[in-house]
C-alpha cells in the first residue's frame, strides 16, 4: 500500500479512484466493511482504492481540549488499512486552511480535481468541509455535479451496540468492556508501546512483569484482564493490570502485564510490546496486605489458564 503524505505527492498518473473519507480511529468492522467494498469495486472498475484520512486527528486542532484518546495511533491505523487490501491512503495534514475549506471546495478541488474520483462511499452520517457543514445529500449532489457516484452505508449495529469509534472509546475506556469492543472491532482491542521501567514492586513482592512506557492514547478501564502479550516476534498468554497500584500506595499510572508461560527475554527501550485485551476479570482494588494482593494475583492467573485451556480445547 502507497501512503502519500500530502496533495503535491500524489502521482500525475494517478488515474480515477474509488475511495471513501474518515478519519478511520480503531478501522472497526462498519470501516472495514466500507473498505471492502471499495477495495472491490475499484478491482471492477480497473481504478485506484483509496483511503482519505488526517494528521493530525482533526478534532486535536479544532477542539484540542475536548479531544478524544486515539484507538489506533497512526502507525497501527496504517497496518490496518493496508490489511484491508487498499492500493494507497492519502494522509491529509489537517490544517487551518484545509478546515476552512467549503463543502464545495472539498468536493470540487480536492474529490474532483486532485483525486479524479469515479465513486465515493460513506456511512449515513458523513460530515465534510468547513465547521462540518457538508452532509451525504450535499455529497450526493455535487457528485452529480463533479461526475463521481455516492454509495452511503447505513448505521451497522453488532448486539445492540452501534459500531463506531466513539461506541468502542465508551466500552474500553469508560466500561472496560473489551469483549463487546472485540465485537465491534473484530479483533481484540490492543496496544503498542515499548517496555519502560517499573517500580520492583512486581518482582519483589509478586510477580516478575513487563510494563509498558507511558501511554498517551485510549487505554482499558482501570481493572485487570485476561490478555495475550506479544514481545517483538513472540507471543504469551498473559494477565495485565491497568491502574495505579493503591495496595502500595502510589498513584501512578501503569499497565504491567505478567507473562504465564515466561522465559527471560532480552528486552531493550526499543523492543514492541502489543497487548491484546481479551476479557476483563476484574476493577483494580486496595488490598489489606502485600499477602491478600499476592493471593488474588494468584487466583487471577488461575482463571487466565482456565480461559486459555477452554480456548484451545474450542480451536
Amino acid at each position: 500500500m502507497k501512503v502519500f503524505r500530502h496533495l503535491e505527492e500524489l502521482p500525475a498518473d494517478l488515474g480515477g479512484t474509488v475511495l471513501s473519507v474518515g478519519n478511520f480511529d480503531g478501522v472497526h468492522r462498519a470501516h472495514q466493511h466500507v473498505l471492502g467494498e471499495v477495495v472491490g469495486r475499484a478491482r471492477e472498475l480497473g481504478a485506484v482504492s483509496l483511503a482519505v484520512t488526517f494528521d493530525p486527528h482533526p478534532t486535536r486542532i479544532l477542539q484540542p481540549d475536548a479531544a478524544p484518546p486515539l484507538i489506533t495511533p497512526l502507525p497501527i491505523k496504517l497496518r490496518l488499512l493496508a490489511a484491508a487490501g487498499l492500493d494507497a491512503v492519502l494522509l491529509l495534514p489537517f490544517t487551518r486552511d484545509l478546515s476552512l475549506l467549503t463543502p464545495r471546495q472539498f468536493a470540487e478541488e480536492i474529490l474532483h480535481r486532485k483525486l479524479h474520483a469515479r465513486e465515493v462511499h460513506e456511512g449515513f452520517n458523513f460530515r465534510f468541509g468547513c465547521k462540518a457543514k457538508g452532509d451525504v445529500p450535499q455529497l450526493i449532489e455535487f457528485g452529480r455535479e463533479f461526475g463521481f457516484e455516492v454509495k452511503v452505508y447505513p448505521e451497522m449495529c453488532i448486539r445492540g451496540h452501534s459500531v463506531s469509534s466513539s461506541r468502542v472509546r465508551d466500552l474500553v475506556g469508560a466500561e472496560g468492556d473489551v469483549s463487546d469492543a472485540r465485537q465491534l472491532l473484530g479483533r481484540p482491542f490492543s496496544i503498542i508501546s515499548n517496555p519502560g521501567r517499573g517500580r520492583g514492586y512486581g518482582a519483589k513482592y509478586t510477580v516478575p512483569t513487563i510494563n509498558l512506557s507511558r501511554y498517551g492514547e485510549l487505554a482499558p478501564r482501570n481493572g485487570v484482564y485476561i490478555t495475550r502479550t506479544r514481545v517483538a516476534e513472540e507471543c504469551f498468554d498473559s494477565v495485565t493490570n491497568v491502574g495505579n497500584r493503591p495496595t502500595f500506595g502510589v498513584e501512578s499510572f501503569a499497565i504491567e502485564t505478567h507473562l504465564l508461560n515466561f522465559h527471560p527475554l532480552e528486552l531493550t527501550p526499543e523492543t514492541e510490546v502489543e497487548l491484546f485485551f481479551l476479557r476483563r476479570l476484574r476493577a483494580e482494588i486496595k488490598f489489606p496486605s502485600v499477602e491478600d494482593l499476592r493471593a488474588q494475583i494468584a487466583a487471577d492467573v488461575r482463571h487466565a489458564r482456565r480461559y486459555f485451556h477452554l480456548l484451545n480445547a474450542r480451536q
